[in-house]
């Protein structure tokens, strides 16, 4: 596998999110907004890259009857250090990300990755992969909150796009509450799926 096939296989072929199915719980809590989205996207990926590359550098140290319990302790260290930049730099977005920023630490995406990938290989396709399942991750989550956000309020990022348009929609709030969550999930995985599909049936003619 290339640098490059590294860093992007986690966008699209294997999105922690819209293909391998992790990380539901702050997919579906977080994305009333696109600002929560980005932020819970950009804090996983720190998380991410800082006890991966930890992982992949104490590899040879660390013993393999309690490397779970170690590998929660690195992930812990790091969540924690960006909780509490949050809580200094970007206080409202911390308070509005509550507590699924604490419950980065038990998020699989991360765990999965420092037992599949870092704990096996070099610190430097350790960070690519981080960095490139990070991104996927944000990718998700940014789409399934734009998704949520338009439908719910009528607004990208807080613009009002309806209304600076003339048009008096102010969206439905079902798509900002815990069902629209599924909605929007649901609505993204079956239209991937359908192009999937699509291009299945357009090959084999």
């Amino acid at each position: 596998m290339t640098m490059f096939e590294n860093l992007t296989k986690g966008f699209i072929k294997e999105n922690p999110v819209l293909v391998l199915a992790l990380g539901l719980c702050p997919s579906l809590a977080v994305t009333t907004s696109i600002e929560n989205g980005l932020g819970m996207g950009m804090a996983s990926t720190a998380v991410l890259m800082g006890s991966s590359s930890i992982v992949s550098l104490l590899k040879k140290f660390i013993p393999s009857s309690i490397r779970i319990p170690i590998y929660i302790v690195i992930i812990a260290t790091f969540v924690t250090i960006i909780d509490l930049t949050l809580q200094a730099y970007i206080p409202a977005l911390s308070e509005s990300l509550g507590l699924f920023i604490p419950l980065i630490v038990v998020n699989c995406i991360i765990l999965g990755r420092a037992e599949a990938f870092a704990s096996k290989n070099s610190l430097l396709d350790s960070l690519i992969d981080a960095l490139g399942m990070g991104l996927g991750f944000t990718l998700a989550l940014v789409l399934i909150s734009s998704l949520r956000e338009f439908a719910g309020t009528g607004a990208i990022y807080g613009y009002p796009i309806f209304q600076m348009m003339g048009l008096d929609f102010k969206g439905s709030i079902m798509m900002i509450l815990p069902p629209g969550g599924f909605l929007a999930m649901g609505l993204i995985l079956g239209f991937m799926q359908w192009n999937r599909m699509r291009k299945k049936i357009k090959g084999g003619k």
